[in-house]
């Protein structure tokens, strides 16, 4: 089969032949359709710093992914050839404490597709049937491939009630505009989205944001406070990951609010704990993936049922073999989310 590989400790990636997974007896085999670039991917190729203390080369790249079920173990149940399927990517013990009381999503034996074992950059994919998801018909492929950054998205703002609240979003990548999305159709009363590419700035617009501030263009904290009546956001989160905008989502927040933090930044951050944290009274919450599965069932329900449009956020759709370009653009800022094409 045809697979995206980090082949070796350099830059870059190949598109090269790898043998077809073999499955176990509780596996399915999923013949890939679509699989969406993550800015994970992107560290990979570049080989950052994180990379190298992460990625353990060679490795098949891709977490995002829809398809249909090629072959199933001897022990699977309820899963047929010809499904139409994803799958959740972090692959956890099952037995720990962490497991059996519901936070299975912070495991400390969690494996990940595309990381730490071979991904969906593939013709074809092995993964444990545990870990399968049943896409209903309504939801189209290029949508099925991104329930995975998705996921992230909606753990990050439905951790909180937001409805008739003020939810700030700083940085909209792709995770931070789908999060502008389902703050609207979870029925927040105001959503603000922080970001300083104007391209982004755009799509924001575009998910529902009712205000789009350039951080670039001065102190964002002082017109949030002026939009909200002088008490700032009920709810922030903080999709960027740079330094400058962790300290502003602390900042931005009313006191006693919450602040969600998802974005990875690069080095240890300096913040005033006593002044922005402690003495506000803030709740914060770091975010990761995906609640197992009751991100999953919010998603479906949510998509099947009309309430949130995420099809904006998909501006590239390339071939395979042109995964290079879909990169490119990620890498220029000139995409948001792209998927890459198997069939």
């Amino acid at each position: 089969m045809k697979a995206i590989r980090k082949p070796g400790a350099v830059p870059g990636l190949v598109l090269c032949d790898a043998p077809v997974p073999e499955i176990r007896s509780g596996d399915v085999l999923i013949k890939v359709r679509r699989a969406g670039i993550c800015g994970t991917d992107l560290h990979i190729q570049q080989w950052d710093q994180w990379s190298q203390h992460r990625v353990t080369p060679p490795v098949t790249l891709g977490h995002e992914f829809m398809g249909e079920v090629a072959e199933i173990g001897r022990l699977v149940q309820n899963i047929e050839v010809g499904d139409r399927v994803s799958a959740e990517g972090h692959l956890v013990c099952g037995h720990c404490e962490y497991c059996g009381t519901g936070h299975a999503h912070v495991c400390r034996e969690t494996r990940i597709i595309g990381i730490d074992r071979d991904g969906a950059f593939a013709e074809y994919v092995s993964i444990p049937a545990a870990n399968i998801i049943h896409i209903p018909d309504s939801i189209d492929d290029d949508l099925a491939a991104v329930l995975d950054p998705l996921g992230n998205a909606f753990h990050t703002v439905l951790h909180t009630d937001v409805a008739g609240r003020v939810v700030a979003v700083v940085g909209c990548g792709p995770i931070g505009l789908f999060a502008i999305g389902i703050a609207r159709a979870a029925g927040a009363s105001r959503v603000i989205a922080v970001e300083p590419h104007e391209g982004r700035r755009a799509l924001a617009a575009s998910m529902g944001a009712h205000d789009c501030l350039d951080p670039l263009e001065g102190d964002v904290e002082t017109r949030i406070a002026d939009l909200t009546h002088g008490y700032g956001a009920h709810v922030v989160c903080e999709m960027s990951g740079h330094p400058d905008g962790v300290r502003s989502a602390f900042r931005m927040c009313r006191n006693g609010g919450h602040v969600r933090l998802l974005g990875l930044p690069k080095d240890a951050v300096k913040v005033n704990l006593a002044r922005d944290v402690i003495f506000k009274g803030l709740n914060v919450y770091g975010v990761v993936g995906r609640l197992m599965y009751r991100t999953w069932i919010e998603m479906r329900d949510f998509l099947v049922e009309g309430r949130l449009d995420i099809d904006p956020v998909i501006t590239h759709r390339l071939p395979f073999d042109r995964f290079q370009d879909g990169f490119d653009a990620m890498n220029s800022g000139e995409a948001a989310k792209v998927v890459l094409a198997l069939d």
